[in-house]
């Protein structure tokens, strides 16, 4: 799977531009371009967004490897509707339980309580439908923290398929690594370990956990959907 860096590096060359002219379009050095294409440091937040301006396409591209598609992006859906806890709902939609403290010291997974009464999110059920996702399989709760940045900064939502425990590469996924309730990239390394890999990778190298460190780590299940409020 290629690296953000070498997305970078294969867009620059596809494009015509040397390190040196996309520094300028971009606004930084042309040391820094070679840190970026090497894997040294990587972009992000408004770098990030400038370096794929200037290299004609999306940051999701260089961060996931996504197609790129020059289509229009948005769609009107027309204006949102409000609903409090009292709003009936509908017979498309179901709701998801909110986490917004979950404590797992004691080793229990989001999916493991009995009962909740807390807040809930609703989702339609067409939309888990695409998704394959079950949702009494579901869950939602807030991530903490700076490591996951630009994709989801401190306070963002993602909803959980806790049936969804088999690791894909390069896939989100809650995981309980020791009592903590982590979001992370997993991939898996041979003889069975896991590498744990934050999007601020500046801050948040990649964490290595193999032989008796893998018996600290639960896997939850699998991100499918996440919120941002900016």
């Amino acid at each position: 799977m290629k690296t953000l860096g070498e997305r970078s590096k294969e867009r620059r060359k596809l494009t015509k531009l040397t390190q040196i002219q996309l520094s300028k379009k971009v606004g930084v050095s042309g040391v820094t371009i070679s840190q970026w294409e090497s894997g040294d440091t990587a972009p992000k937040g408004e770098n990030l967004h400038k370096l794929a301006r200037a290299l004609k396409c999306t940051p999701d591209w260089l961060l996931f490897g996504k197609e790129i598609k020059p289509t229009s992006n948005a769609e009107w859906a027309g204006p949102m509707e409000t609903w409090d806890s009292g709003t009936p709902l509908s017979d498309d939609e179901v709701e998801i339980p909110f986490y917004m403290e979950v404590e797992l010291a004691a080793g229990h997974g989001i999916a493991e309580v009995s009962e909740y009464h807390g807040p809930k999110l609703r989702f339609a059920k067409s939309t888990l439908r695409k998704s394959s996702v079950d949702p009494t399989n579901a869950a939602c709760v807030r991530v903490n923290g700076n490591s996951m940045e630009p994709v989801l900064p401190n306070g963002s939502t993602v909803g959980v398929d806790t049936s969804q425990t088999s690791v894909i590469d390069g896939k989100m996924y809650a995981i309980n690594h020791d009592g903590m309730l982590r979001i992370k990239t997993l991939y898996k390394l041979p003889g069975g370990g896991l590498r744990l890999r934050s999007f601020n990778t500046d801050e948040w190298p990649d964490e290595r956990c193999e032989g008796d460190d893998l018996k600290q780590i639960k896997i939850i299940g699998k991100v499918f959907w996440y919120s941002v409020l900016l």
